[in-house]
Parts: structure tokens; sequence; C-alpha cells
């Protein structure tokens, strides 16, 4: 959706490249703190995280959130 690479992500995340490449391949699951810096850096550049509510998971693109 953001057209990152994964790279991109792992900078902005501040993880290694590696955590990127090896959740996204499914090989494993990276630390909570990890995840929850992918989670961050995706929801301030847009991405809104939409629990299942009956219709199943998904996202969406919002505005990106300002940095304070």
């Amino acid at each position: 959706m953001l057209g990152w690479s994964q790279g991109q992500l792992a900078t902005k995340a501040a993880v290694s490249r590696a955590t990127v490449v090896d959740f996204e391949r499914g090989t494993r699951v990276p630390h909570r703190n990890n995840l929850t810096a992918i989670r961050v850096a995706l929801e301030t550049a847009g991405i809104v995280f939409i629990p299942d509510n009956g219709g199943g998971l998904g996202v969406r693109f919002d505005k990106p959130k300002k940095l304070e």
C-alpha cells in the first residue's frame, strides 16, 4: 500500500531488514517490541489496522499521522 521496500520499512521501524524479510516469509515471528515498532511505523504512515468485526481482518489507508 505504501510502496516501501523491506529496507525502507526496516529503517522506519528501526529493526533489521532480516527481521522484516523473515516475518514476510513466515519463517519466524519477530519479538513483541519489533512487531510493535513495525506496526507503529505503518500506522504513522497512515495504515489503519481493522479488527475482525464479523467481516474479517483488514487494513485501509488513512491520512499519515504528524510526528511530534
